[in-house]
Parts: structure tokens; C-alpha cells; sequence
């Protein structure tokens, strides 16, 4: 049992907050501080994303974080760097995409990612039907290889992400892109009942998760609450990183306390 399936499997909450941040942003340094402020916030695992110059799966809000980093020089080698420093703390998940594991090397990267105490990589535009060595690569170092799936997804093409999955699924709420929305989907209760029946694997809930309202919502009806836009929107709007670390950690607080 991977450590992310044995978190999961002992949680005393109704969901797990799983919250996301592009690493390097909005510094190499004060990523650190933010990171370290989503774990006194309640955090149980982090996601972080390596920034990459053409993010089809991120809203405006990730994408701008994403450019920031980039134009810092942030590199998939010093996200690596920021999992290492906290995966001893909280399980850690990388968000990448393909381009930049297939830049690196596909094996080169996973086992990077390994060494750095990653616990499972997310690659949003790697099809399961064409991820194969990909999967075996990451299960084969430990790593799982976390899938995504669309309310947009067939039931075949759950089942065959199902049987591939393993950690957590990553379910995306809304057909789109990453982003704070006001409200969530009438059809997502549906949605998540159609993967609960073709998997026993944990679901977790992303895209437009961004109040307390939200996240006991999902809670009813998945295992992981997946906020991401609402935070960097917070780190990017604060006049300095003290009032970022203060209103991220308040946030998920927050949202901590509908979740227990």
C-alpha cells in the first residue's frame, strides 16, 4: 500500500484538503513559506505544479503563476527540490506535463521524483490509452500515477482509468480549465457516482473548488478536496508574504473545519 492509499484508507475526516500551488511561485523562496503554511492550515497532502510554458489544463490564475515562475527560471529540477524539503513532513503530488517529463526523460524524471519523496504524479494531457510505460515506470519506483478523469469521460474510458489508477482519481468537477468558480455543478454528484461504481480507489475533487461552501459539498460525496486558483489568487492579491501565508492559512482553516 502506497502512502497516499494508507492516508486515505486511515482518514478520520470526511475528505482530505489537498491544496495546490505552482512551485517556484510567486519565489523559490517564499514558495517555502506558502507551502509551509498550507501544512499549518490543515493540509493532509500537497500538490505542486512544475511550470510549463503551455498549460491547456489551467484557467488564467495558474497560468499567470505558472509565467511567473518561469520568468524566475523556476525548473522542474528546483520543484524536485521544494517536494524533497517537505515530502518528509506530508505526502507530496506533482502536477506536470508530459512535455516537460518527456524533455527530462521519462525515467530520469520518475526516478527523480522518487529520490526527491514524491508520492504521485498527476500528467494532465497524457492519455491513459497511450500512458502505459508511464504508469508501469512510476509503480515500478514507488510512485503512483495519479489519473485524471472529466464529467465529459465515457463509462468505458472510467473503467479503463479505473484499472489503471492507483492512489487517488483525480476527478475534474467542471469540463474546462483550473479556476475559483461561485458555484459548483449540479451534475457532480452524478458524475462522482459514475466513477464510485466503477472503482474503489479514492475519488478526489478539483477545478472551481474555492470556499468552505464548496468543499462540504464535495465532501458528501468524495475523499479529497483540491483547491488551487482561490490560493495563488490569495498569494497574488496580498501586499507582502506574511498577509500571504496569514490568508492562505485562514482559508484552509477554514475549510479544514467543515471537513473533520
Amino acid at each position: 500500500m502506497s502512502r497516499i492509499e494508507e492516508i486515505f484508507k486511515n482518514r478520520s475526516k470526511k475528505a482530505l484538503l489537498m491544496p495546490y500551488t505552482t512551485g517556484g511561485y510567486p519565489t523559490m523562496h517564499n514558495c517555502r513559506h506558502i507551502l509551509d503554511a498550507f501544512i499549518k492550515g490543515g493540509a493532509d497532502m500537497i500538490e505542486m505544479g512544475v511550470p510549463f510554458s503551455d498549460p491547456l489544463a489551467d484557467g488564467p490564475v495558474v497560468q499567470a503563476s505558472t509565467q511567473e515562475a518561469l520568468e524566475q527560471g523556476v525548473t522542474p529540477d528546483d520543484v524536485l527540490q521544494l517536494a524533497s524539503e517537505f515530502s518528509g513532513r506530508i505526502p507530496v503530488v506533482l502536477m506536470v506535463y508530459y512535455n516537460c517529463v518527456y524533455a527530462y526523460g521519462q525515467d530520469r524524471f520518475i526516478e527523480a521524483a522518487a529520490k526527491a519523496g514524491v508520492d504521485g504524479l498527476i500528467v494532465p494531457d497524457l492519455p491513459v490509452d497511450e500512458g502505459g510505460e508511464f504508469i508501469e515506470a512510476c509503480r515500478s519506483r514507488g510512485v503512483d500515477p495519479i489519473l485524471l478523469v472529466a464529467p465529459t469521460s465515457p463509462d468505458e474510458r472510467i473503467e479503463l482509468i479505473a484499472r489503471s489508477a492507483s492512489g487517488f482519481i483525480y476527478c475534474v468537477s467542471v469540463a474546462g480549465v483550473t479556476g475559483a468558480r461561485t458555484s459548483l455543478s449540479d451534475q457532480l454528484p452524478d458524475f462522482l457516482a459514475r466513477v464510485r461504481a466503477r472503482t474503489k480507489a479514492p475519488l478526489a475533487v478539483g477545478f472551481g473548488v474555492s470556499t468552505p461552501e464548496h468543499a462540504a459539498e464535495v465532501a458528501k460525496h468524495a475523499d479529497g478536496v483540491i483547491i488551487g486558483s482561490r490560493l495563488i489568487n490569495l498569494v497574488s492579491d496580498a501586499p507582502d508574504i506574511d498577509s500571504a501565508c496569514r490568508a492562505v492559512q485562514n482559508l484552509l482553516s477554514s475549510v479544514n473545519k467543515v471537513l473533520v
